[in-house]
C-alpha cells in the first residue's frame, strides 16, 4: 500500500467521518475524471473525508495516475495489488483500510455519480446501516447486461429475503460496523446486503444516477451471470443454514433419499405383472443402494459441519461483533 512515507507526501487525517471505497482496474482515462468529481463532492462535506483507490493488477497506466493523486491530495489513499484478483477482493481490501465511520463503494468506470454520495449519506442517516443504489435508468446494452442482470436480481431477492431491484450496483453505503465485520470471497461483494440482514442489519434502497461508460470497456460479459447463480447458492446456504449445517446437508439428502426408496419399492414389483421392470428386478435395488449411501453421506458430513460450527463458536462471535456494532 502506497502510505504516508512516501516522499513529498501531504499528512492524512487521522479520522474521517467518510471512506469512499473505489475498485479500479485500468481505468486511466477514467481516473482523472473520477478523481475530480470525488474532490468537488468532499470539499462540500462537513466533515474529514477519504478516498480509497484499490488498483487490481492493472497493466495500463492507472497506478500511476493513482500515485500522483496520493502526491497531490491529502483524501487520497491507494492500495495496490500484485495482480487482478477480482472486485470482491479489492472492496475487502477496501474495507480493511477503511478509518471512516461511512463507508461508501462504487466503480471507477465513471458510470456511477459521486454526486449521489450526499444522498446517499442523507437517507442513511433516517435509520439505515445500509442504502444500496438502484440504477432505474440503467445506460447499458440490454442484452449482454441488462437482461441478464434483471433475472439475477429476481433470483437474489427470492432466495436472499432482501428485496432489492439491483443488487449488482456498487454504489452503496454502509455503517462501517457492518462490513467490518464481513469476510467476503469470491464474488460475494453484490451479496453484502444479504448477508449483513442476517446480523440484524437495516437495509434500504435509493434511486441513483447511472450514466453511460466514456472511456475503456466493461470487464462483465453476459457469463457472469452462471458464476452468479453458483454464488446465489453459496449465500444461500450461508444466510439460512451456517450455524446449522446438518439442516442443509440433511436437505440436500432428501432426492437421494427418495429414489433409494423408488428404486427398493421397483425391485419388489411382479414380475409377471410388470414384465419391463422385473428384467432389472436385481439391478433397482442396487442403484437404490448407492442411493442410500449417497443420501448417508451427506447427513454425516452435516453432523461434521455441527461439529466444526460448535467448537468454531463462529455464530457466537457473528453475535458478539454485531452487539459491538452497534454500541460503537
Amino acid at each position: 500500500m502506497v502510505e504516508a512515507s512516501v516522499p513529498g507526501a501531504p499528512s492524512r487525517s487521522r479520522d474521517p467521518y467518510l471512506s469512499v471505497v473505489v475498485p479500479i482496474y485500468e481505468e486511466e482515462e477514467n481516473l482523472p475524471i473520477l478523481q475530480a468529481e470525488i474532490a468537488a463532492v468532499f470539499d462540500r462535506m462537513p466533515f474529514a473525508c477519504e478516498v480509497i483507490y484499490v488498483d487490481d493488477g492493472s497493466r495500463d497506466r492507472s497506478r500511476q495516475i493513482l500515485k500522483r493523486f496520493y502526491l497531490e491530495d491529502a483524501r487520497v489513499r491507494v492500495v495496490l495489488f500484485r495482480r487482478n484478483f477480482g472486485q470482491t477482493p479489492a472492496l475487502q481490501a477496501g474495507f480493511d483500510h477503511a478509518r471512516g465511520r461511512l463507508v461508501v463503494t462504487m466503480d471507477g468506470d465513471l458510470q456511477n455519480d459521486p454526486a449521489d454520495i450526499p444522498r446517499l449519506i442523507a437517507h442513511l442517516e433516517t435509520g439505515y446501516d445500509i442504502v444500496a443504489g438502484w440504477r432505474k435508468n440503467r445506460q447499458d446494452a440490454w442484452l449482454s447486461r441488462r437482461v441478464p442482470s434483471m433475472i439475477a436480481n429476481r433470483m437474489m431477492a427470492h432466495l436472499s429475503g432482501v428485496p432489492l431491484h439491483d443488487s449488482g450496483c456498487t454504489l452503496k453505503i454502509f455503517r462501517a460496523g457492518v462490513v467490518k465485520n464481513l469476510r467476503l470471497y469470491a464474488e460475494l461483494h453484490r451479496f453484502i446486503p444479504a448477508m449483513a440482514k442476517t446480523t440484524g442489519a437495516r437495509v434500504a434502497e435509493l434511486v441513483v444516477n447511472h450514466r453511460e461508460r466514456r472511456f475503456g470497456r466493461s470487464k462483465y460479459g453476459i457469463m457472469r451471470t452462471v458464476r452468479v447463480i453458483f454464488d446465489l447458492m453459496t449465500v444461500k446456504m450461508l444466510i439460512q443454514f451456517a450455524s446449522r449445517p446438518l439442516h442443509w446437508f440433511a436437505l440436500m439428502s432428501m432426492p437421494f433419499l427418495l429414489a433409494a426408496g423408488l428404486f427398493f419399492v421397483s425391485g419388489l414389483i411382479d414380475v409377471e405383472r410388470w414384465r419391463i421392470v422385473g428384467e432389472f428386478k436385481v439391478t433397482f435395488p442396487t442403484i437404490g443402494v448407492l442411493f442410500l449411501i449417497l443420501a448417508v453421506q451427506l447427513f454425516l458430513l452435516g453432523l461434521l459441519g455441527e461439529l466444526v460450527v460448535k467448537s468454531s463458536g463462529v455464530h457466537r462471535r457473528v453475535i458478539l461483533d454485531t452487539i459491538v456494532s452497534e454500541v460503537r
